[in-house]
């Protein structure tokens, strides 16, 4: 069975003129906002916007504010017919899809910083990340006057730098973190997964496995730093290097557990690591 192509909108006037009609008729709105080159994983994320909402709006924009100038803009994957393929697949209402200009109009001059939670892991790694990353979001929930957005778990720290800025800003929107999608053997799907080998991609699986089996040790009472440092070390056997992190973490504000057993705390294990000239990232709750 066929489905309608959502509608495209490529302009904030045209965003909000939808918008607009369906909170008149009293409908819930729940934004996606996604780079696009969209799989499996994204779709679940429409799925569970659905749950919560009436309607439901993807947005489609590969942000040149989150990446360095060394980092892979230019060559991250991209394919709108096929994302609006997918998403009319999937029954999304509506699909968001504007120009570098449209977001940041000639004289752009503001950025959101989230200190603290930002500042660790992908923001010791990536230094211009999450501030990119906090100013397209929050310009994406004004812009689409969701009720409801939702992320994946997948980038555990974005969501979190994502929630504390909509507590601290007081954004009326409620933010959901839904499930990390897996393929069968576990390794979380994502975009730059199109980047690897067919034997890289074999031996991406001892990401997800290094991750599983230092969680059970640390949950188990074992040692935090020995748990690190046997994920580390599986994963140099199966090949990645360097090893940005891998590091258990408190699961709320991201701040350095361990050294030793941490007992009943509310943890999180987290990864980045290259395979080739692939960065991976994964993280899984302990």
């Amino acid at each position: 069975m066929s489905h309608p192509t959502p509608k495209i909108v490529r302009t904030v006037a045209d965003l909000r003129a939808v918008v607009r009609g369906w909170k008149v008729a009293g409908e819930r709105v729940a934004l996606v906002p996604t780079m696009g080159a969209l799989h499996q994983g994204h779709l679940s994320l429409i799925a569970l916007g659905q749950t919560h909402a009436d309607r439901t709006i993807a947005s489609v924009f590969v942000n040149p504010r989150q990446f360095a100038p060394h980092e892979d803009f230019d060559s991250y994957p991209r394919g709108e017919a096929r994302d609006a393929e997918l998403l009319a697949g999937a029954g999304c209402d509506l699909l968001f899809a504007p120009t570098v200009d449209e977001m940041y109009a000639p004289g752009f001059s503001t950025a959101v910083q989230v200190s603290g939670v930002s500042e660790p892991l992908e923001g010791a790694a990536r230094p211009q990340f999450f501030g990119g990353v906090a100013t397209v979001v929050a310009k994406l929930l004004i812009q689409a006057q969701a009720d409801v957005a939702v992320f994946g778990e997948k980038d555990y720290q974005q969501l979190q730098v994502i929630r504390r800025m909509v507590r601290d800003l007081d954004l009326p929107v409620e933010i959901v973190g839904a499930p990390t999608a897996r393929a069968e053997d576990g390794l979380a799907l994502s975009s730059r997964n199109a980047y690897l080998t067919a034997p890289e991609r074999a031996a991406a699986v001892a990401l997800p496995t290094a991750l599983k089996t230092a969680a059970r040790a640390v949950a188990a009472g074992g040692r935090v730093d020995a748990a690190e440092a046997a994920g580390q070390a599986a994963l140099a056997a199966a090949g990645f290097g360097p090893i940005d992190y891998l590091e258990v973490r408190d699961a709320g504000d991201l701040s350095r557990l361990g050294p030793g057993p941490i007992g009943a705390a509310d943890a999180r294990i987290l990864v980045a690591a290259w395979l080739g000239k692939t960065r991976l990232i994964d993280n899984m709750a302990i």
